[in-house]
């Protein structure tokens, strides 16, 4: 299955975006009353993803100072370094890159634009509706169905 099946099977495709001079304890607002585990942070057009802030950014950084890392701007906080992927790219090879960079959420961009944020859970769920198909596919061709 590739990222742009997953992206039209999701019951809501949009993306999540703020600003990059948003402060951390609103970011993590934004989290809680979304109930969603990433932000996307972007310019004012929200098609170009300039970084990514998660819960765990924001936890980890607790961590290490405490409630004063609230009053930080998420591009303080954010990881720049994005890892992103396009329509054509199959759901496995995301599920590895996903599993072997330990992260969560990446970012689908197309011709440079954000067009969507797919999750571990989305490509796990995509994975599993692919076995089950294979499945039901080999069990009717040994039943001669």
């Amino acid at each position: 299955m590739m990222v742009s099946h997953i992206l039209k099977s999701k019951a809501d495709n949009s993306v999540v975006t703020v600003p990059p001079t948003m402060l951390i304890s609103q970011a993590a607002k934004m989290l809680a009353e979304k109930r969603i585990g990433t932000l996307l942070i972007s310019a004012d057009d929200g098609k170009t993803a300039q970084g990514i802030l998660s819960e765990r950014d924001i936890v980890r950084e607790l961590g290490n100072q405490g409630g004063a890392c609230l009053d930080k701007r998420v591009d303080q906080l954010m990881t720049t370094e994005l890892v992103t992927c396009e329509f054509k790219d199959r759901a496995d090879v995301i599920l590895q890159t996903m599993t072997d960079g330990r992260f969560r959420h990446m970012p689908v961009i197309e011709d440079g634009v954000l067009v969507g944020l797919i999750s571990l859970g989305d490509v796990v769920k995509a994975r599993l509706a692919e076995l089950s198909m294979e499945k039901d596919a080999l069990q009717g061709m040994i039943m001669g169905h």
